[in-house]
């Protein structure tokens, strides 16, 4: 009976190993983890564009109003001319000559003051030359004058230099050159100075003026004259 025991107990064993082998064990191939599967990858294919390109806007030809204001406008585009970008168009620019001009009779004659404030500069010329005539008429010799540069000089503060024949003003200057002649000051002048030289520096005249009224002196070719605040000097004869 113990022998019957001992084989009935081994093969007990025995069956116990197989079973626990069966559950815990097992070939490579059932135990290795399959890998997980990672997003699908799709190729992307460029397809054709089938859209149809946007069609660019077409320019359309500025419109000019009636009248004296759209001929000055359309013919400064046309021609290409530049003006102060104060303004919103060329005739802008040209009405607000003809409005300042009247007021700026004090110490420039009216063509001096066009020539020598800068306003003919560039294509201030051209401008002014075919916008004038058109906004203001009156003004139109003023214009020509201030282009050719023979227009009537008036002395204020400053020194100059008498010549027969006088050049054009010149902004980089600090003596301009005048005609010879005689010019007279009027106002209410005090405290001022005016002087008349040799070019080597001589005094010929000269007058500090406490109180005066009219002011009146003779220039002659050769001279060199200086204003120290006497007002505006004009020529009368």
């Amino acid at each position: 009976m113990t022998d019957v025991r001992r084989v009935g107990a081994v093969a007990g064993v025995v069956a116990a190993a197989l079973v626990l082998s069966g559950c815990g064990g097992g070939s490579d191939k059932t135990d290795a983890k399959k890998p997980s599967k990672g997003p699908a990858v799709t190729a992307s294919v460029d397809e054709p564009d089938t859209a149809e390109p946007t069609a660019e806007p077409e320019e359309t030809e500025p419109e000019y109003p009636p009248g004296p204001e759209g001929e000055i406008d359309e013919k400064a585009d046309t021609e290409g001319w530049e003006y102060d970008s104060l303004y919103d168009s060329a005739s802008d620019y040209v009405q607000d000559i003809c409005d300042s001009l009247p007021d700026q009779t004090e110490t420039a004659s009216p063509a001096q003051w066009l020539a020598e404030a800068g306003f003919m500069e560039d294509d201030g010329a051209k401008i002014l030359t075919f916008g004038v005539p058109k906004l203001c008429p009156k003004w139109t010799k003023t214009v020509k004058a201030a282009v050719s540069g023979t227009y009537e000089r008036w002395i204020s503060r400053g020194e100059f230099d008498v010549k027969a024949k006088p050049k054009p003003f010149r902004s980089g200057d600090d003596v301009q050159e005048i005609g010879p002649g005689t010019y007279q000051a009027k106002g209410k002048f005090s405290n001022c100075y005016w002087e008349r030289t040799t070019q080597s520096g001589n005094i010929i005249a000269n007058q500090f003026v406490t109180q005066a009224r009219v002011l009146t002196v003779t220039l002659r070719v050769g001279d060199l004259f200086k204003n120290d605040g006497c007002g505006t000097f004009k020529p009368v004869g």
